[in-house]
């Protein structure tokens, strides 16, 4: 493979923290765009930092001249709109041989009209502004690209983790609840299938389409093949954590009634089956496939919580909302 000099604007998230560590030992030259502040996943050995506020025009384009402005690949993980997606247009056209965005697999049709979800599968999600927002900025992309070449690849990830990340509705507080030998609250009836996906293989097919001539001007969904139900979810998080968990079945609208913050990602996400065919990334990326299933990925992420304690936080937000959803009458 050619060495790429690419450019991460992100970098220390989720997905892309494990795409710059793949990046890096596959021989690219890495930058990391960001505001210096790493968190838990600090930069790896060998990337280079650029400190600047990537929404402060005039300093980002400071720090890119600073090493050299021009690139192979840059790959956006921190636009979420499509003014934030032209402010990247506009800095990078005649800069840079392939644009890479992050948008996302909820902006696939909600509720599926057919599975398993291709990638010319209709994008309509009318319940999340989130998924909405992705829409429209891959409808500015695309029509950069037919309009004046702008060499953008699309990318469309699905529920992706690391061992930071419980998948669950209540995060570490599902968790405390199971350990109390509390009921925790599980969506619809529990059967839905959901592709979730360990950070570690999304990297491979990702890093697999940075510099591909194949991906410019195409898009592209990361998911792996890895389809669990959301029982099975919750019961290897239960196993991980070393307890039977009492699982208690509730319809996804009530669960949005009484807590509204969770409407929008569980009916406009979560609550659907929802199953993809990766074919067209194989094709270009033979290598990728799931490795971690989410049994092993369950174990993962409670042993890093139980190794990180002050991690443990339990949202008495969330807490109070399950009991008073508990307490509704059920048929």
């Amino acid at each position: 493979m050619t060495s790429q000099r690419i450019l991460f604007i992100g970098g220390t998230g989720i997905i892309s923290s494990e795409s710059v560590s793949r990046a890096l030992a596959a021989g690219h030259d890495v930058s990391v765009l960001n505001r210096g502040t790493t968190g838990i996943r600090p930069l790896p050995e060998g990337a280079r930092s650029i400190v600047a506020d990537v929404r402060d025009a005039e300093a980002t384009r400071a720090a890119l001249d600073a090493v050299g402005g021009d690139f192979d690949v840059v790959a956006d993980f921190l636009s979420f709109t499509p003014e934030q997606v032209q402010a990247g247009i506009d800095r990078f056209d005649g800069r840079v041989g392939q644009y890479v965005f992050i948008s996302s697999a909820s902006a696939y049709q909600k509720p599926p009209s057919r599975l398993p979800v291709v990638e010319s599968t209709p994008l309509r999600n009318p319940f999340w502004q989130y998924s909405r927002d992705k829409i429209a900025c891959e409808d500015l992309l695309v029509a950069a690209y037919r309009e004046q070449g702008f060499p953008a690849t699309i990318v469309r990830p699905s529920h992706t983790y690391d061992r930071t990340l419980l998948p669950t509705l209540g995060g570490w507080t599902d968790i405390a609840r199971m350990r109390a030998g509390k009921p925790v609250v599980v969506h619809g009836d529990g059967s839905s299938l959901w592709t979730i996906t360990h950070s570690r293989d999304f990297a491979v097919a990702f890093v697999g389409l940075l510099g591909h001539p194949a991906a410019v001007g195409d898009v592209f969904h990361i998911t792996g093949d890895h389809a669990p139900t959301w029982d099975q979810i919750y019961r290897w998080l239960g196993d991980a954590a070393g307890v039977e968990p009492e699982l208690v079945h509730v319809a996804s609208d009530t669960i949005a009634a009484v807590h509204p913050s969770w409407g929008p990602g569980l009916v406009g996400d979560k609550s659907h089956s929802m199953v993809f065919d990766n074919s067209k990334v194989k094709a270009l990326v033979p290598d990728f496939g799931t490795t971690v299933t989410f049994d092993e990925g369950a174990r993962e992420i409670v042993a890093w919580y139980d190794e990180h304690p002050e991690r443990q936080i339990i949202d008495a937000e969330a807490d109070a909302a399950y009991e008073r959803i508990l307490a509704l009458p059920r048929s």
